[in-house]
């Protein structure tokens, strides 16, 4: 049998639970499947077994991890002088900042938008995320940026473009892209 992430475990257990009337499964909604009249959960982090009532387990099993935030909103930059002031601000506390040059009239911009922020949670604390609307800011603040394409998503770091990420494919494999171009920096 295979497990599926976090995300949709909840569905494996209900359809799993169809296919399998005798014996009874929950989910700790991390992919572990444990049988329902066990009593007894993993603690993954801790590598520990830990007696738990059903009322419990099921609550952990269809709950996600709601400790931090699900969606961060990205800043948008005006001009060339906020871009100065942000870049002096990450290069002070030594954190790469994401900007993505994007416009409202394009519709790949506009689905991957969404998708950043929420990549955006995932490095909260590490990566600030920003972006810039091109055709609202002037045309010296895109030239700085070498923007020939959009959605173009560049990491900066250190007061200088580091690398980017041109979103012209499907948004699943620029998040891909864009999360491997941040982890090289962090």
């Amino acid at each position: 049998m295979s497990v599926l992430p976090a995300a949709t475990s909840h569905i494996l257990c209900r359809e799993f639970h169809q296919k399998h009337h005798s014996t009874q499964f929950w989910s700790n909604g991390c992919g572990l499947i444990l049988p329902k009249n066990s009593g007894f959960l993993v603690d993954l982090k801790n590598r520990d077994w830990k007696k738990i009532s059903r009322r419990d387990l099921r609550a952990e099993a269809f709950w996600t991890n709601l400790s931090g935030p699900t969606t961060v909103e990205m800043e948008p930059i005006n001009d060339s002088d906020h871009l100065d002031q942000i870049l002096a601000h990450a290069t002070e506390i030594s954190q790469p900042i994401l900007i993505d040059w994007m416009a409202s009239w394009c519709r790949k911009c506009i689905y991957l938008k969404p998708k950043l922020e929420k990549l955006g949670a995932e490095y909260d604390n590490m990566v600030k995320f920003y972006c810039v609307d091109v055709n609202k800011v002037p045309q010296a603040l895109v030239k700085r940026g070498n923007i020939q394409k959009m959605p173009t998503i560049q990491l900066w770091k250190d007061g200088e473009m580091k690398e980017e990420v041109i979103g012209g494919h499907k948004a699943w494999l620029v998040i891909d892209e864009v999360r491997e171009m941040i982890n090289k920096y962090v």
